[in-house]
């Protein structure tokens, strides 16, 4: 095309498309293009607009490793993350939410029962429940990974003086598809907003907070992975979400127990909790594949 206007621009494009090229990559990328062409249109993007985005797009680049996906965060805080899982979970198990930034791999192994709240003195929190099919029937051999921020609001990813895998662990369940741990009660906190994903929240008058959440993901041989978190129902963020990935079937109840109730077995804590403690009881549902 050798005349290309910004009346054709979006269909010039569409020519240029391989006759080999992937169906649902074509399918895709006209449908991104379009609407990038439409913003432009619609804004009447300028130069300096447009350099201002690419050089966000780089720093967004730049600040990324290993430990920190800044655009996973970029895409979560303009509710990207959140649309995507809703777009694919099924009603018929438990609703899915945001990974989030600070996932790692290659957890330890986590007994029934066992404890992640290690040297921090904080009230324990007991969590536990049952992982079952979409009729009700408990799950044997799923696979839990567990993970949560310290007392302090930092996760280990972020936190020098927390090990790697403080607060993370896998658990899996047996026939009665039971999970169970103890740990510390998980505390509201700030996403980073020390770089380009900070200066959106900023420039539009948004809070960086999220509620308390325990994060899991759940999976199972035959079963639809599930990425999800659990959030008490007394969080002061809980309507506020910086990155919108509260449902309202993820929302639970602590229950404070008096002390001198902790079970007696089964835990690692067992016979070590003197005090009242907290419950939080909530059952996991995965759909067949």
């Amino acid at each position: 095309m050798r005349h290309v206007t910004k009346d054709n621009i979006t269909d010039v494009f569409m020519s240029y498309f391989g006759p080999d090229t992937d169906p649902r990559l074509k399918e895709i990328l006209k449908s991104l293009v379009t609407h990038l062409h439409a913003f432009a249109k619609e804004t009447n993007l300028t130069h300096e607009e447009w350099q201002k985005g690419i050089e966000f797009l780089e720093w967004a680049g730049d600040i990324s490793d290993k430990e920190r996906h800044e655009f996973v965060l970029l895409s979560d805080v303009l509710g990207l993350s959140s649309l995507v899982d809703m777009l694919h979970s099924n009603p018929h198990g438990t609703s899915s939410s945001v990974l989030g930034p600070f996932h790692i791999t290659g957890s330890p192994p986590l007994a029934i029962g066992g404890d992640l709240r290690q040297d921090f003195n904080e009230q324990v929190l007991l969590a536990k429940g049952t992982i079952r099919d979409e009729k009700g029937r408990p799950i044997e051999g799923a696979e839990l990974d567990i993970w949560q921020t310290a007392p302090n609001g930092l996760y280990s990813s972020q936190d020098p003086d927390q090990d790697t895998y403080s607060f993370h662990g896998i658990q899996t369940t047996g026939k009665d598809g039971r999970y169970a741990f103890t740990t510390v009660k998980p505390v509201s906190y700030t996403v980073p907003s020390d770089g380009p994903v900070g200066d959106i929240l900023t420039a539009s008058g948004r809070h960086p907070w999220r509620p308390s959440h325990l994060h899991y993901i759940v999976k199972a041989p035959g079963f639809r992975p599930l990425v999800t978190e659990i959030f008490p129902d007394d969080d002061p963020y809980l309507d506020q979400d910086t990155v919108f990935g509260v449902r309202a079937d993820l929302v639970m109840t602590y229950v404070e127990e008096a002390a001198g109730t902790f079970p007696t077995e089964g835990f690692e804590l067992s016979g070590k909790v003197d005090g009242p403690y907290l419950v939080a009881d909530f059952d996991l549902v995965l759909v067949r594949e």
